[in-house]
């Protein structure tokens, strides 16, 4: 079991390493970088020549969250997180990204949130 475990890992590093290969790091854009869990998502803008994180937003924080009882899909989630982290990136004075979306395929949440971002004013 332990060796399955390692070998699913390996795939999954390999697979984020492809397609951040294709993303120009150090460029003069910062990098939109999503991470998806089974019930949350996570987006941050990253600036990788000084290696800090610039803007953050997470469907865990309080306004973005679903309230219980309401019937918001994960996919309208990621849309109000695309929607937020696209003005918080503004608000800090950026307009161009690079699109990050890491080892998890351009599908479902992630295209919901990029194209959330977008319509909000976002370059990528």
């Amino acid at each position: 079991m332990a060796d399955r475990m390692k070998s699913l890992w390996k795939k999954r590093v390999r697979r984020a390493r492809r397609v951040r290969r294709g993303i120009r790091l150090g460029s003069d854009r910062p990098r939109l970088s999503v991470f998806r869990s089974h019930r949350h998502l996570v987006a941050q803008v990253i600036d990788d020549e000084r290696g800090l994180t610039l803007v953050h937003a997470s469907t865990l924080e309080g306004e973005l969250r679903g309230k219980t009882g309401d019937k918001v899909t994960k996919t309208e989630e990621a849309k109000r997180l695309g929607a937020t982290i696209a003005a918080r990136a503004k608000e800090k004075g950026v307009t161009r990204v690079v699109f990050d979306r890491g080892r998890f395929v351009y599908h479902g949440r992630i295209r919901a949130l990029a194209e959330s971002a977008r319509a909000a004013g976002l370059e990528f």
